[in-house]
């Protein structure tokens, strides 16, 4: 067996099986997960992803080390419902600069709600609408994977599209298992006269004046759903790379689309080797729908007693969506919530007593996570734990609660106050006043609060991002 081989296993949606699981390169372990859509605020459901890859994550640093784990979660800034936003928040702008205007406030809202979930920060976090174009770093783009696509014959154009030839590919379905053969007209594929196959779907389509567009080889148009995650993808991650993610939902024809895009492009077998995703999320024991009035937010949960009548903190919304397997259908209840808020309130008092004693994260609670993410075994432990008595049980349980994602007190970060401060110091760094601004950041990190300095990949200005300190 390869040394890579770290006794992780997972379930590949891709083979329907528990495979060990062997990186390309065990230096740059590299995952994929679908963000979400950033029209509106993120839903409950959009939570459940970005938790459990975050775990998957954690555990990807230990075992490989945090240096050598690459997580691209992405930011679809893309759509057309964002475009119908856009012209109606912003009426007066050119579209373009009024769909930044429209994402930026939800996609930092997006961001502040998975903090407040105990999520760390991505390695990278691109916006769909920054790999439209031929970029000057020479990451991949879309219009230049399109182009791959139709030198390859694997695509065509149309009618002003460009559409993706589901019948130049053999083995079209491998992911949902759907054969391509029996798959019939009208159910859930749009049939049009211009396509040569009824599966065939859109890379690129033609912009009206009043619809946001990039120039390309086709005319004046915007890219089709599928390409951007390809693009985004294989910018930061390569042609093929180990672990992609999301919700259960996107396996077809979402990611179906993504593996063909990305393989007839690059020539590959594979887009990635593994394939993961979480299972759907109920509300209550129904569907959740704005029609029912069961849709929440993240925010509104953290923010608003619209859910069982009180605000509920974030570590209480991870550990209850960690309580059901990932990839098992969550019934998300005020019932669960509060037996997740005991849970964590009795981990919190009997790890309280080991004072400032620190012991390594439990053997136990890593080999659970290490057998497909197997959260009941890794709680079962950290319940023992909590039940006996003496400081190195205690300490175990402090660092198992660390390496989860759970703070040791009662109070919550406030992500907002965080970013409040976060503007300040930048202000005083615009101002070249260093002494305020490392005063800020001392301040912060004795508050658990870690800054992290960098640059914006495309804009190159100062970015600070923050995280809870493990």
């Amino acid at each position: 067996m390869s040394e890579a081989f770290r006794g992780l296993r997972l379930t590949n949606t891709l083979t329907r099986t528990k495979e060990d699981f062997v990186p390309i390169d065990p230096q740059n372990v590299r995952m994929y997960v679908c963000g979400p859509t950033v029209y509106d605020f993120a839903h409950i459901g959009n939570a459940r992803p970005a938790i459990v890859f975050d775990v998957l994550f954690r555990l990807l640093r230990h075992l490989y080390g945090e240096d050598h784990v690459t997580y691209v979660r992405n930011l679809t800034d893309l759509d057309d419902k964002i475009n119908a936003r856009a012209l109606r928040d912003f009426p007066d702008l050119p579209l373009n600069e009024a769909i930044r205007r429209v994402t930026e406030k939800t996609a930092n809202q997006y961001q502040s709600d998975v903090a407040a979930l105990g999520c760390l920060e991505p390695t990278v976090e691109p916006r769909a609408t920054e790999f439209v174009q031929p970029r000057p770093d020479g990451r991949a783009d879309m219009i230049t994977l399109i182009l791959s696509l139709i030198d390859r014959g694997h695509a065509y154009e149309a009618q002003g599209e460009v559409l993706f030839d589901t019948g130049s590919m053999p083995d079209y379905g491998q992911l949902s298992k759907r054969n391509l053969d029996e798959q019939q007209a009208g159910a859930r594929v749009e049939v049009e006269a211009h396509k040569k196959n009824p599966g065939d779907f859109v890379l690129w389509k033609a912009s009206s004046a009043e619809e946001p567009g990039w120039d390309s080889p086709w005319g004046r148009g915007r890219p089709g759903w599928h390409i951007e995650c390809s693009a985004m993808a294989s910018a930061y991650l390569g042609e093929v790379f180990d672990i992609h993610g999301g919700g259960l939902d996107l396996i077809f024809p979402h990611h179906e689309n993504e593996i063909a895009q990305s393989r007839c492009a690059h020539g590959t077998e594979v887009m990635a080797n593994y394939w993961m995703h979480n299972g759907f999320l109920q509300v209550e024991g129904q569907k959740m729908s704005k029609s029912l009035g069961n849709f929440f937010s993240i925010h509104e949960l953290l923010e608003t007693e619209n859910f069982g009548g009180r605000k509920w903190p974030g570590e209480v919304l991870r550990l209850a969506m960690l309580m059901t397997h990932y990839r098992e259908p969550i019934d998300f209840s005020v019932r669960k919530l509060e037996e997740a808020e005991n849970t964590l309130r009795k981990w919190k008092r009997a790890a309280d007593s080991a004072g400032a004693a620190e012991a390594a994260v439990p053997a136990s609670l890593i080999a659970a996570l290490s057998d497909d993410l197997a959260t009941a075994t890794a709680f079962h432990g950290l319940s023992q734990l909590a039940g006996e008595s003496g400081g190195i049980a205690a300490a175990e349980l402090k660092a198992a609660l660390l390496f989860l994602g759970f703070t040791l007190d009662a109070a919550e970060v406030d992500g907002a106050e965080v970013a409040k401060v976060i503007a300040e110091r930048l202000a005083f760094i615009a101002q070249k006043n260093w002494a305020e601004a490392d005063r800020i950041r001392d301040e912060l990190l004795a508050q658990g609060v870690q800054l992290k300095d960098g640059k914006d990949p495309v804009s190159g200005e100062r970015v600070t991002t923050w995280e809870v300190k493990r």
